[in-house]
């Protein structure tokens, strides 16, 4: 009987030390170890990778690829290798807030970055704001994803690296009224897009308030092809210039569209232009008289953002575009924070840091957080001429 009662003993006390063991290998995940016993950041990446705005987040991953292995290279921070655990949203909201819960809770990740685009980033940081856990986004301008539309504050947990869509819609119209003289404009957007709609609201509210025009302003939905209803409708409207704050795909079919309707005016529009494939889409033949603001340039002669252009087309073979460099900046950004926060682990002390960040010098200006948490600093202007994008020049608010 004493045998039998040491045996069951014997067993509830291996039962205990392997659910002990479960627990510490648990919490050592949690809190920077892997399940080797070595330390490491697990970073999640939550972006569209796949179908519509593929372009974004592939390029916007290979920037943040090249910054972590540079850090990674160098031994990583205070001995501990960050890892990237990386999913596809494939441009589907619901997809985006799966993705960012999946990452704060099961896989427990310090922070999560990626989300290109401003609807994906908007669901994504419903999850954040609920488990805690710091979501920075290189290039979503919607002005909620930072900011509560219900209540107006400001979203504890969610980082934005480059100006927000009201910046961005003024900047825009700036170029439009100061550079280009041009008072009198037709809007073209996209009424499913919060990116487009927000850019446009900024445009139009920046634009009126300078004195400018908008003799028409035509909305279409996702997925369209053809656009030469609108155009036409716009033509006979005569305006000097045509405002389409839309994606790189929707963009180069308006430009080539437009010209072959012999509509030759100045065509402008936003960051999400920055990409190979608006010409591509419309053809070089037709890329002239083409304009678009964004948060950097390849052919800025600062070294800094020259020695990224050279380190980046050595690996990728490619000419790193704005969405490539904010993704760079994200990983260096988040890089800074998690040394100046002093912690492998807590996002608290993470958030606190990001929220803290003053300028803080990048190849896409030096960045300081607003209470909004939006990144303030200039804008560049890109031109398009012969199908080649030429660096304008910067432009501030």
């Amino acid at each position: 009987m004493l045998r039998m009662k040491s045996k069951k003993l014997l067993r509830l006390l291996v039962l205990c030390f392997a659910i002990c063991i479960a627990i510490v290998l648990s919490f050592g995940n949690t809190s920077g170890f892997s399940a080797t016993g070595k330390k490491v950041i697990k970073i999640g990446v939550n972006d569209v990778l796949s179908g519509t705005g593929a372009q974004y987040g592939q390029r916007n991953l290979e920037g943040l690829r090249l910054a972590i292995d540079e850090v990674n290279q160098k031994g990583g921070i205070n001995g501990a290798k960050i890892e990237l655990l990386v999913f596809d949203n494939k441009f589907d909201k619901a997809e985006a807030l799966n993705i960012a819960t999946r990452l704060a809770t099961k896989e427990k990740v310090l922070a999560i970055v990626g989300l290109s685009t401003s609807g994906s980033a908007k669901s994504a940081s419903l999850a954040a704001e609920k488990y805690k856990v710091p979501l920075i986004t290189g290039n979503a301008v919607a002005e909620t994803v930072t900011v509560d539309e219900r209540t107006g504050k400001t979203k504890k947990y969610v980082f934005r690296i480059c100006f927000s869509s009201s910046i961005e819609g003024a900047l825009i119209s700036k170029f439009t009224i100061s550079s280009l003289k041009l008072k009198n404009v037709a809007i073209v957007y996209n009424a499913s897009n919060d990116y487009s709609k927000e850019v446009t609201k900024g445009f139009e509210e920046a634009f009126t308030k300078a004195g400018g025009k908008i003799v028409m302003k035509e909305a279409f939905s996702q997925g369209e092809q053809d656009f030469r209803s609108i155009l036409t409708k716009i033509k006979a409207k005569k305006p000097q210039a045509i405002i389409t704050p839309v994606y790189y795909d929707e963009a180069g079919l308006i430009i080539k569209q437009a010209r072959e309707l012999k509509i030759n005016v100045p065509i402008i529009g936003g960051d999400a232009l920055d990409d190979p494939k608006t010409v591509e889409t419309a053809g070089r033949e037709y890329c002239n008289n083409v304009y678009f603001v964004t948060f950097y340039s390849s052919q800025s002669p600062d070294k800094e953002v020259q020695d990224f252009v050279k380190k980046y087309k050595e690996r990728y073979k490619v000419e790193p575009n704005s969405i490539a460099a904010l993704g760079y900046v994200s990983g260096k950004f988040l890089i800074d924070a998690i040394k100046r926060a002093n912690t492998i682990s807590d996002r608290e002390k993470l958030r606190e840091a990001l929220e803290k960040t003053t300028n803080y010098k990048s190849i896409a200006g030096t960045i300081s957080i607003d209470s909004k948490h939006n990144g303030q600093h200039s804008g560049v202007v890109i031109e398009i001429q012969n199908g080649v994008m030429k660096f304008r020049g910067r432009i501030t608010p």
